[in-house]
């Protein structure tokens, strides 16, 4: 079985803008391609695991997130990375879009994101790590049974059930001693 490094999308590997939906609003951050070439390196799978209500909501659609996810899946292609899935959940229960406004198992911090790509790639949840800038994405990484939690935040008193915390997935290869 393989293990992945699950990665929650705005504030982990761009920057947060708020509801990100355009190509020119998207700004990597600095940093995450050397990231995630060393984590493959490591013998990790990439997957992203995205709560997107900006759908539901109404502030853009499915195509304008399909077309985003293919451009940025293009740009870390280019950088040598393979991103397994990208796993989305359009869903919230306050949408303004019937068909996408309902409670999901797959939006965050439910675990179904991650239970689904353990089951489509047979991936070992016990070896596997979770990273991401809110305490939803650490609680559905624990509920799903991923063995290490990383909060992205640069607030060190903020609260935390993660098992790590960094101000920036670059101090990921620091924290996991990767490398020189």
């Amino acid at each position: 079985m393989a293990k992945a490094l699950f990665l929650d999308r705005d504030g982990v590997l761009n920057v947060d803008k708020g509801y990100v939906s355009q190509i020119d609003d998207f700004e990597f951050i600095s940093g995450v391609f050397d990231v995630l070439r060393q984590a493959q390196e490591q013998g990790y799978s990439l997957f992203i695991i995205t709560n997107q209500s900006g759908i539901a909501r109404g502030l853009y659609t499915e195509t304008d997130y399909h077309r985003l996810t293919e451009w940025m899946l293009g740009q870390f292609a280019n950088e040598s990375i393979t991103i397994s899935k990208v796993y989305y959940c359009p869903y919230h229960s306050e949408g303004t879009i019937p068909e996408f406004t309902q409670a999901s198992n797959l939006r965050k911090p439910n675990p179904g994101m991650l239970l689904l790509a353990q089951q489509e790639h047979e991936l070992s949840l016990e070896e596997s790590m979770l990273i991401g800038d809110k305490e939803t994405d650490i609680e559905a990484g624990t509920r799903a049974g991923v063995a290490t939690t990383i909060l992205v935040c640069a607030e060190s008193e903020r609260e935390t059930k993660a098992d790590h915390r960094v101000t920036s997935i670059t101090e990921l290869p620091q924290l996991l001693g990767w490398g020189g």
